[in-house]
């Protein structure tokens, strides 16, 4: 079996790992970003990640802590094991000999790499879990507009494309993009300096589970604190409507939340997200790492 073809299997079932810890917490960080600013004088939907928990579990029961799951369970296969294949892939380039380790400069720029790779297939994915998850604070407005809500990630994709055509899948490339180049770029270096200290050394091959979980959770919170702001702006973007937009483009975005809510609102549902960022990463890069090392 090749290596491109090891890294693609792995890459699945670590993809699958992630999806299944992760995603309750996912769905409440989009929840609240997406939660319009209450006027003045009243409450927002949402007291905090808790009370969104409470309302999303009384409202739906715990099912709906997995709503717009469709999507990414979709693809994820694709998704990390494009990820995990284009950064073999760029390790493959960056080393000096077949086999040789790498630093963790190369592990960094082979991440970014890696993210580039990913953006194309993240943004339409991500567009439909986002107005998927963020449909029980849309709802009051669909209501009074008459306008019936997507019923499942197909559903949500052809309301998308008869509004805005194909390219409106892409809404909000760029700030995908901000978010998964320098994200991959430094969650992928973080994993690689953590197990490195770990191991005391270059050769992280004997680092036992325990230090794998530790490293990919460094990782995936490294992920998260640098580019949170980026993904609010990409989540109000996608769930923002088409016919009648709040928001021009992603400094549009950016002005307004700022004009809004101050830089605290470029930090909704940040909570939810760094509860998930450390054992949904976690698990990603363990399920990896155990799946390719059994196939040698």
């Amino acid at each position: 079996m090749g290596d491109v073809v090891k890294d693609l299997t792995a890459g699945t079932v670590g993809g699958a790992a992630n999806l299944v810890v992760g995603h309750p917490f996912d769905t409440i960080k989009v929840k609240l970003q997406s939660q319009p600013t209450p006027a003045p004088g009243q409450l927002p939907k949402y007291a905090g990640a808790i009370d969104a928990v409470k309302q999303t579990i009384a409202a739906e029961g715990p099912r709906g802590l997995y709503k717009g799951m469709g999507a990414p369970l979709a693809t994820v296969a694709a998704f990390n094991a494009l990820l995990f294949s284009a950064r073999g892939q760029m390790e493959a380039l960056l080393r000096s000999e077949p086999g040789a380790p790498l630093t963790v400069k190369q592990q960094v720029v082979a991440g970014g790499g890696a993210g580039i790779a990913v953006s194309l297939l993240a943004c339409p994915t991500e567009l439909i879990k986002c107005r998927l998850q963020a449909q029980s604070s849309l709802a009051e407005a669909a209501a009074a507009s008459g306008v019936a809500l997507p019923k499942g990630p197909i559903d949500v994709a052809k309301h998308v494309v008869r509004d805005a055509g194909a390219r409106g899948l892409f809404k909000g490339l760029v700030p995908t993009m901000g978010r998964e180049i320098p994200g991959n770029a430094l969650m992928f270096g973080v994993y690689e300096a953590a197990k490195q200290y770990l191991a005391g050394g270059p050769d992280t091959s004997n680092l036992g589970i325990g230090s794998q979980i530790l490293a990919g959770g460094l990782a995936g919170a490294s992920f998260w604190l640098s580019v949170y702001p980026t993904d609010v702006v990409k989540s109000v973007i996608q769930v923002d409507d088409y016919k009648n937009p709040r928001y021009s483009g992603s400094l549009d975005a950016l002005r307004k939340i700022m004009a809004a809510d101050g830089v605290k609102g470029l930090y909704k549902g940040f909570g939810p997200a760094m509860a998930r960022s450390v054992p949904a990463n976690a698990a990603t890069f363990v399920a990896y790492e155990i799946t390719r090392s059994a196939l040698g």
